[in-house]
């Protein structure tokens, strides 16, 4: 009885370059949906061609959610994210229409799914500016090794050069005295409030590596250099988490002479092809996602 009062939800996922665009259009035509952006980088401002954000023709009059919502210099942190997603699932719900969850963030999918909340506790300036004079000092290593320590589950989903999320997990753990895995583990035994059907795109390892191949070229036709030298003008600076996405620092790289076009074009497919192999690794733990063929369509 329970599970009736519960509200509709779909995902759909996968890795990048798998056709998860043209699906949820599809779908939504099909089952009268609206589209709420699971894509960490498809959230940001004039961030368009190196994000492979749809166009208002792809997006084929379906209404999208969270694209285009965050200024590139703004912080933006999952606990903001499942926030306004929750908002706009509920929004979409009042309209009598099916909100669909697409894209390829894991930790953002999860953590409207499943009702996680990551990071809970309050701000301690002065143990972050101590975290950050450690990092500074002794490298992003010696705060990693910290995390190890005290949330080994947690490091493991962190790289290493990602200071920002480990020195937010080393304050919860300093301000709560209980790490970000146990409290992900608490909320996690809150029920979620949704029916949820999760489906991710599949396809053949080398033709998804050909497709991550070519977006990266028709990118670049479309003019990814462009994109990031205005970015640049606009003041936007490469240091924020924004610019540091895949097809934004290797640009960058270029644009500072440290490396050729050609160079920098083969390290953004590279990097791609590596991302793909670490979104399926994730979704593939997950055994509530029904994989599906690019070509297959979502019966309602």
């Amino acid at each position: 009885m329970e599970n009736n009062m519960k509200k509709p939800l779909i995902v759909i996922t996968g890795p990048t370059a798998s056709g998860k665009t043209a699906l949820s259009i599809e779908t939504a035509h099909k089952i009268g949906g609206e589209i709420v952006n699971a894509d960490s980088m498809q959230i940001y401002k004039y961030m368009d061609i190196g994000t492979a954000k749809p166009t208002i023709g792809e997006r084929d009059g379906i209404p999208h959610y969270l694209i285009d919502e965050i200024e590139p210099t703004e912080n933006f942190s999952v606990a903001q994210y499942c926030e306004m997603a929750r908002e706009y699932i509920d929004l979409i719900h009042k309209k009598g229409k099916i909100p669909i969850l697409v894209g390829g963030t894991g930790l953002y999918i999860d953590s409207v799914v499943y009702n996680i909340k990551y990071g809970e506790g309050g701000a301690d300036e002065n143990y972050r500016s101590t975290l950050n004079d450690l990092a500074d000092k002794y490298g992003n290593e010696h705060i990693y090794k910290m995390l190890e320590e005290i949330d080994l589950e947690c490091a493991e989903k962190l790289h290493i050069a990602d200071r920002r999320r480990i020195i937010r997990a080393l304050e919860v753990f300093h301000t709560t005295g209980e790490t970000m895995t146990e409290q992900k583990r608490k909320s996690r035994l809150v029920p979620t409030t949704y029916e949820t059907r999760m489906f991710a795109t599949n396809m053949d390892r080398d033709i998804l590596y050909q497709r991550i191949n070519k977006r990266v070229d028709i990118m670049l036709e479309m003019g990814l250099v462009k994109e990031v030298e205005n970015l640049l003008k606009m003041g936007i600076s490469e240091n924020t988490t924004a610019m540091q996405g895949i097809g934004y620092k290797e640009i960058i790289a270029y644009l500072n002479g440290m490396v050729t076009l050609e160079e920098a074009v083969e390290q953004i497919k590279q990097g791609s092809r590596r991302y793909a192999k670490r979104q399926l690794t994730w979704f593939r733990r997950n055994k509530d996602i029904k994989w599906i063929n690019q070509l297959e369509s979502i019966e309602k």
